[in-house]
Formats: structure tokens, sequence, C-alpha cells
């Protein structure tokens, strides 16, 4: 999280930009696209607000905390809504491993969020694991498949999807915080 300046601008970049285009998502006309899209915005903001590089803004001591319950009300929502929708259970896991590191940054002394932080090894062994194998598993799944040949209908003769509603958009968007994630996850 709070490590060197450059790579640490460049996640909040990475993650700031996931989450607005998250947010451009919520304007589907597909219900569930829109509640994926609001959770994944927040986990993108969220991502980039915790990798601001130490040396620009140390938060006090009540944000990590702040962090904890934001993030812990989020996997309670993802777990309910996980009822319909496999792909929720990642959002839980994505908003306890935020939990999990907000826990750590504040038990963290101060100042030393880089290379001070330690969290539990084999908790945050399982997080990396978890989230290395969603990485591979989601990069196998956006290998594009050879197209059938026709106007702009699909296959099955249905209008294209609008860019909000594309499978493989809001699939690269979770790649992308997932790659993050593991980036967030290394220094602990």
């Amino acid at each position: 999280m709070h490590g060197p300046a450059s790579p640490g601008w460049l996640l909040v970049a990475l993650c700031a930009a996931t989450g607005a285009y998250c947010l451009l998502r919520m304007r589907s006309g597909v219900e569930e696209q829109r509640g994926a899209a609001g959770g994944e915005a927040l986990m993108g903001f969220g991502m980039a607000a915790m990798a601001v590089p130490a040396v620009v803004f140390s938060p006090p001591g009540w944000v990590w905390p702040a962090y904890a319950v934001v993030f812990g009300a989020a996997g309670l929502r993802a777990l309910w809504a996980a009822r319909s929708a496999r792909h929720h259970l990642h959002h839980a896991v994505g908003a306890a491993a935020m939990v999990y590191m907000a826990m750590v940054m504040a038990a963290a002394p101060a100042h030393g969020h880089a290379h001070g932080a330690s969290g539990t090894p084999v908790l945050t062994g399982a997080l990396l694991l978890y989230f290395t194998g969603y990485v591979l598993l989601t990069g196998v799944r956006l290998i594009p498949v050879v197209a059938v040949a026709g106007g702009g209908a699909g296959a099955d003769g249905r209008a294209a999807a609008g860019w909000g509603d594309r499978p493989e958009l809001a699939r690269a968007c979770r790649l992308t915080m997932a790659i993050a994630m593991l980036a967030m996850l290394l220094p602990l």
C-alpha cells in the first residue's frame, strides 16, 4: 500500500480510472450490471485512496477504522447479493481484503505504512493466492473467441449490447482491480 511514490501514483491512477469507468457502467439498463458496477466503483475509489503515497498524505488514525466499517458493510452487501449472482462472492472477498488491509494499517506505527506494516502471514498468503488465481482465470477468460460473422447483431440475432453492458469490459474492470489488490497486498 503506501510504498514508493511512482508505483503508488500509478496504482492510484489505475484504481481511480477503474472506479470512474464503473461509475459510468452504473448507467446500464440492466439492474444487475448497475448493482455490481456500484460495488466495483466503491472498491476502485477506496483502493485509489488507500494507495496514495504516504509522502504525500498520511491519513489520521480514524481513517483506517472508517475504511474497515465501509468495506465491512460493502462485504455484507456483496454476500447478500451473492444469493442471486455468483460473482458477488468475489466482491465479498475483495471487501474482506480491504477490511484486512485497513486493520493492518490501523495497527501499524504512524508513518510506517509501507514497510512497518505486517499482517498475518497465513491470511496475507491466502489472499495473495486467491487474487493470483482470480487474475489468471479472468485473464484467460478475456482471450478473444473467434466471432461469428454477422452484422451488428450477436450470434443469436439479438442487437449487440451497449458498451456499459458488455461482460468483457466488466471482467476487465474486475481483473484490473484484482491486479491492484495484489500490488497492495504484497507489502504486507
